[in-house]
């Protein structure tokens, strides 16, 4: 129960997240709901994808479009409110990022992935939805350009796939995994940490 909770709390997250991009691109009403459903789904679908799970989860299930639908709609109608709440929505997407990306490495390793194959599915699950956003904006996507973002859900896959190879209750080691997620990235918004990127031309 409380990672199903964890995990709708991270698709409102990550759908808030996408309406908003939406609304600052100035799209109507309908971009707003697409572009919500495509951040805080999309990186499922592409994991069932890779796994062979059809037709995937997300689409089986009507209450993850149902909530996100409804949070896109929310911001649609209120963004001036949503967007002065940006630390918590920045908090909530960090949740969301953990648990995705540590979900994500459990059901591929589940579903009989090799431990690197299931990192990297683990990873692309919590990253997935915001890259096909940035895309759909035609933007280079937020993961590749700056933020410690991505390294963070693969920091959780990884510790996943060790729980597992010794044998650790995956519950527990799930949950662990997230809140691993969660601080390395609230604490690289705090100390505004990025990635490395290359020297500008001389």
């Amino acid at each position: 129960m409380l990672l199903t909770a964890l995990e709708f709390l991270g698709l409102v997250a990550f759908a808030a997240s996408g309406a908003l991009a939406a609304v600052r691109a100035r799209l109507d009403v309908f971009g707003v709901v697409v572009l919500g459903l495509t951040t805080a789904l999309g990186g499922g679908v592409i994991r069932d994808v890779l796994l062979g799970i059809h037709p995937p989860t997300t689409l089986r299930n009507w209450p993850y479009l149902a909530v996100c639908a409804v949070t896109a709609l929310a911001v649609f109608a209120f963004h001036p409110q949503v967007a002065r709440l940006r630390r918590g929505v920045l908090l909530a997407d960090a949740l969301g990022l953990g648990v995705f990306a540590t979900a994500g490495t459990t059901i591929a390793l589940n579903a009989g992935a090799t431990v690197y194959a299931a990192c990297l599915i683990g990873m692309t699950t919590g990253i997935g939805g915001g890259a096909v956003r940035d895309l759909l904006l035609r933007e280079i996507p937020l993961v590749l350009r700056k933020e410690i973002y991505a390294v963070a859900a693969l920091a959780g896959s990884v510790l996943v796939a060790v729980g597992h190879a010794v044998r650790l209750p995956a519950g527990p080691v799930t949950v662990g995994a997230a809140a691993v997620v969660v601080a390395i990235r609230v604490v690289a918004l705090w100390r505004h940490w990025n990635a490395p990127v290359p020297r500008a031309p001389e």
